[in-house]
């Protein structure tokens, strides 16, 4: 059996004091980020805000001992978030007791599901969804994110659980009860946040900071956002006399888990939608590490990170927070930092401890709007619907998958958005390759077999030959062989046809009775079937059979040259 890794003790092999003090800068820079953000995803997921802070302590701690990425970093995602608000809201909790039993449930059987992942060794299971279908999630998934935040921007009250269509219906017509005040501390915050982005570099820049300090400026715009938007509030008093929603009283412990909020009843309900967290978790976490790993020439283990994956969101369920994944923008502020290892998560965890323990008391204030802000600005960059033209032109399966995707995470949900676009780019697939393409080649001047629609070839007048670019399994071969048999009937002359099958890897027993098929069939109408560049382990699998005693007097040949070679010496003789 297999001993647990702790690739932490291995990665501290030659760690030096320096590279600790390059972990201490980043994981501070990265706790400075996390806070609001944490904070907003939360609220996102439905949860009081401080559950975004208890999520990003023990969760934290367990991917320093379990990743292998050096830099990711895990914690509440805006993504993740989503789905968890739309999963619970599906069970339609009465109390916020039942509404957090519910999420510590759910982080639980993520958690479970993706340690039995990699206990069964399934980190490559992500390589069977394709890039249009996550950037179909993504992008439909931002703009849910985003519509779902309007009401506390606009400040207009809304009833909880609305799915997309249903808050683009209702927010149009009671615009009437938009707050000006709210709208205008959230006006402020985008200004804040957009402006920020490109003008605080510039001014760190200019004043010459050290790197980890320009970088911890430059990044600093939510924070900023977030004091000015509690300063605000609270010399104004706007949460009395303008009705302006905060955050109110958080308190400053840590949670104490009750093992009564675990429920197994919940579990059959909670499967799907804790399976396609999962499986969203695992993809943008591995994606996001494999990206940081390669800039240090490094690779991540795909199955140690569905086990790191299960640690964190079971140690997210015993803080009673939220599922959890890697976070692309902190883990990015992370690498930027100079973090050297997961020391650097450790430090990030210590600092969201002393901001729970000692800072939230002045969360107070916090308006609900700004968070709101932080979380559409922070999701607007995963859409990425721009590129649609090019790839309809590229390749219209994947542009299908895409929008089909998209559309289905609009109005369907997140739960089955996901799992509509991996059923539509399947069933393309399989359509795809039930329908291989077959080409009509000829001998070039080179001597190498080309396509005779595109280049000027050398063919047989009595021969024709077929170059089958697919392996040939039960669902394609009767496109195949009626194929081979319409172009035969086309024309009268033909006395041979070579099969090149240079671009066939694999043959399963229907595809070869298919071909024998072929070659009783086709000397009947006097044609020979012959077969060329034949890979040598299906010659190693033909010789297994009795089809090349079938074939003959048809040949086996090594290359489409020789076969040609052979049919022209032979026309010639009977000549």
């Amino acid at each position: 059996m297999k001993m647990l890794t702790i690739p932490l003790l291995q990665k501290m092999k030659g760690y030096t004091g320096a590279h600790f003090v390059s972990d201490v800068v980043a994981g501070c820079i990265t706790a400075f980020i996390a806070v609001p953000q944490t904070m907003a995803y939360a609220q996102l997921a439905g949860l009081p805000a401080q559950y975004g802070l208890y999520s990003s302590l023990l969760p934290l701690l367990c991917y320093a001992l379990l990743g292998s990425s050096r830099t990711l970093v895990v914690g509440p995602a805006a993504l993740i978030s989503l789905m968890v608000a739309s999963a619970i809201a599906k069970q339609a909790p009465e109390t916020p007791q039942a509404y957090l039993q519910v999420s510590v449930n759910l982080a639980l059987l993520t958690g479970l599901i993706l340690t039995l992942l990699s206990a069964l060794r399934m980190g490559n299971f992500a390589n069977f969804i394709s890039r249009p279908v996550i950037t179909g999630f993504t992008s439909a998934s931002a703009l849910v994110i985003a519509v779902s935040q309007l009401h506390l921007i606009l400040g207009i009250h809304t009833p909880g659980g609305m799915a997309f269509t249903q808050t683009l219906k209702y927010l149009p017509v009671h615009l009437a009860q938009i707050n000006l005040t709210v709208l205008s501390l959230s006006g402020m915050a985008f200004v804040l946040l957009w402006s920020g982005k490109y003008f605080l570099p510039v001014i760190a820049q200019k004043c010459h900071f050290p790197a980890p300090l320009s970088l911890a400026a430059s990044k600093s715009a939510p924070i900023i956002v977030v004091i000015i938007g509690t300063v605000v509030v609270s010399i104004f008093s706007l949460n009395t006399k303008q009705e302006v929603s905060v955050l109110g009283s958080i308190p400053a412990t840590l949670p104490s888990f009750n093992w009564t909020l675990i429920n197994i009843n919940l579990w059959e309900v909670l499967a799907l939608p804790a399976f396609s967290i999962a499986l969203i978790c695992f993809l943008t976490s591995i994606a996001t590490g494999s990206t940081l790993a390669s800039k240090n020439h490094e690779r991540v283990n795909a199955n140690q990170e569905l086990l790191a994956l299960g640690a964190t969101n079971i140690g997210a369920a015993f803080m009673g927070g939220l599922s959890l994944a890697g976070s692309v923008s902190r883990s990015m502020v992370n690498f930027a930092s100079g973090a050297v290892s997961q020391i650097a998560n450790v430090v990030s965890a210590i600092v969201i401890l002393i901001t729970v323990l000692f800072l939230t008391p002045y969360f107070y204030y916090l308006p609900q709007a700004v968070l709101g802000a932080i979380v559409v600005m922070s999701v607007l960059p995963m859409i990425e619907l721009k590129n649609i033209r090019q790839c309809w032109r590229f390749n219209r399966a994947d542009a299908i998958s895409l929008l089909v995707t998209f559309a289905a995470t609009l109005l369907l949900g997140v739960e089955w958005g996901i799992w509509a676009g991996i059923g539509c780019s399947l069933v393309l697939f399989i359509q795809r390759s039930s329908q291989p393409h077959i080409a009509e080649v000829g001998r070039a001047d080179n001597g190498h077999f080309r396509n005779i629609t595109r280049l000027n070839v050398e063919t047989l007048p009595n021969a024709v030959f077929l170059r089958i670019d697919e392996s040939l399994y039960f669902a394609n071969v009767k496109h195949v062989e009626d194929h081979i048999m319409n172009r035969c009937n086309e024309d009268r002359e033909l006395e041979h046809v070579v099969l090149l099958f240079s671009s066939v890897s694999s043959i399963d027993e229907t595809a070869l009775e298919s071909i024998k098929r072929m070659i009783v069939n086709l000397r009947e109408s006097g044609i020979t079937l012959h077969l060329s560049d034949v890979k040598g382990m299906i010659r190693d699998q033909l010789k297994l059979t009795d089809i090349l005693d079938v074939l003959a007097p048809g040949k086996l040949f090594y290359t489409a040259d020789e076969a040609m070679r052979f049919l022209q010496s032979d026309k010639d003789s009977c000549d």
